[in-house]
């Protein structure tokens, strides 16, 4: 199972954040729901650092004064933060490969970047159930979200399915490091799990594979910051620390080092 505590950088910063499952008419279609909520005092901003997971999100946001929207979100090849400002919800979903291929034609296309995306009909079910800020409106959102996902999607099928198995896969086997190994496992050739990885999720897969190592790593930088780089790297199946760190720096912007010691990490 994917570890849904990975990907943010500095938990110490979040705002009330909680990460609910998907109920059974979604569960192909998101690996979980998303609902930070904040109030930021005025003239402040709360800074959200992550190395997001390698899919699309769909997300409903209230932000502070501005407008209400829904966005489609695309899989991101770096680090990304988010400034809060004012109050606000989001509520999003971290969409499996199936449904992304059905919500956009190309999603190679949002890579690193955001779309407008028109569904009334979803951002209104869901304002209306977070207008109750606790445990149970917080569940009526997911489910309306996850019946309005499933209506739009539709059947799943045995390619999307198939795509879901290889995102599964290079998502939570520490044996992949190649994908290679991500094709041999799944009895398929290189070229199509490169398109499958293309058309459901907008990256090759070994940035699939990279981006997991490296939650990974960071995961374990913060649980103990005394362990030795070396050991993680060699741990996570890195010929060196000095290729960790290498990744470390291309895709999260600092050394390592430097993260461990971030007294807010």
């Amino acid at each position: 199972m994917i570890d849904a505590r990975r990907g943010v950088l500095y938990p110490a910063r979040m705002p009330e954040f909680h990460r609910l499952p998907a109920p059974p008419e979604a569960a192909e279609l998101a690996a979980w729901f998303w609902i930070p909520v904040w109030d930021i005092e005025p003239g402040r901003t709360s800074r959200q650092d992550v190395v997001a997971y390698p899919a699309l999100n769909l997300v409903v946001e209230q932000n502070g004064g501005a407008p209400a929207e829904v966005q489609l979100v695309g899989a991101t090849t770096a680090a990304s933060f988010r400034d809060l400002r004012g109050r606000g919800w989001a509520v999003g979903a971290l969409l499996r490969p199936a449904s992304a291929a059905a919500l956009v034609e190309e999603p190679a296309a949002l890579r690193d970047t955001a779309m407008p995306f028109d569904a009334p009909e979803l951002f209104a079910g869901v304002a209306a159930a977070m207008t109750d800020a606790g445990d149970s409106g917080r569940a009526q959102a997911v489910a309306v979200f996850a019946r309005w996902l499933a209506a739009r999607v539709g059947e799943v099928s045995p390619v999307a399915r198939q795509a879901n198995a290889m995102s599964d896969l290079l998502m939570t086997d520490a044996s992949i490091l190649r994908a290679e190994d991500a094709a041999a496992r799944l009895h398929l050739s290189l070229r199509t799990l490169q398109r499958l990885a293309h058309r459901h999720v907008g990256l090759p897969p070994a940035a699939m594979i990279r981006r997991r190592r490296l939650q990974e790593a960071a995961q374990r930088m913060r649980d103990d910051p005394h362990a030795e780089i070396a050991v993680i790297a060699a741990d996570l199946g890195y010929a060196d620390h000095a290729h960790l760190t290498r990744d470390f720096r291309t895709v999260l912007g600092i050394a390592p080092s430097t993260y461990r010691a971030d007294p807010d990490s």
